[in-house]
């Protein structure tokens, strides 16, 4: 945006994001934020929105007239049946999709973007669980010296009472 320009001609922005799983607490699979003044709740632009797709809120049976629908169930498909399923539906925007997906999955080069993805959260899981029982470990050690030192503290004061009562006897004797 050049200097003195207005904000009205910068283009609209629009982020997409598709879940598989519960974001927001609302039965609608669908939500759209924009950006509001927090008190007033007046809208500070309507070029920037938020739209949050829940896949697992999608109904059951997809409306093949209803093309958001059809195209985020094909997110929530998990298997090839899944995509027979709606590739059975003969809608061609869906048919046009899947024969894409299909496409891209067979490159070498997609098989090896999985197989670093899968890698990655694999060693993921085992960096986070070797850090939990690393920290486990040491929350162990923390907790055995602080028993130590409380046995060492009970036990000073065990003798420094001792030595209290012996010096006592001792004054009274002589």
């Amino acid at each position: 945006l050049k200097a003195g320009s207005p904000y009205t001609i910068l283009p609209k922005v629009v982020i997409i994001s598709i879940v598989d799983f519960t974001l927001f607490d609302a039965k609608d699979y669908r939500s759209e934020f924009q950006l509001l003044e927090a008190r007033r709740h007046s809208r500070l632009t309507d070029r920037l929105s938020l739209h949050y797709f829940e896949v697992g809120k999608l109904p059951d049976t997809i409306d093949r007239e209803n093309e958001l629908e059809l195209l985020l169930s094909l997110f929530k498909a998990k298997t090839e049946e899944d995509l027979e399923q709606l590739e059975a539906l003969e809608v061609p925007l869906v048919t046009e999709a899947i024969e894409a997906y299909r496409e891209v999955t067979v490159s070498p080069e997609f098989r090896e973007l999985e197989r670093l993805r899968a890698d990655a959260r694999h060693n993921e899981a085992s960096a986070l669980l070797n850090a939990e029982r690393r920290g486990e470990a040491r929350g162990e050690a923390r907790g055995e010296a602080r028993g130590e030192r409380k046995e060492r503290e009970k036990w000073q004061k065990v003798v420094e009472e001792k030595d209290a009562l012996i010096a006592e006897l001792r004054s009274r004797l002589n």
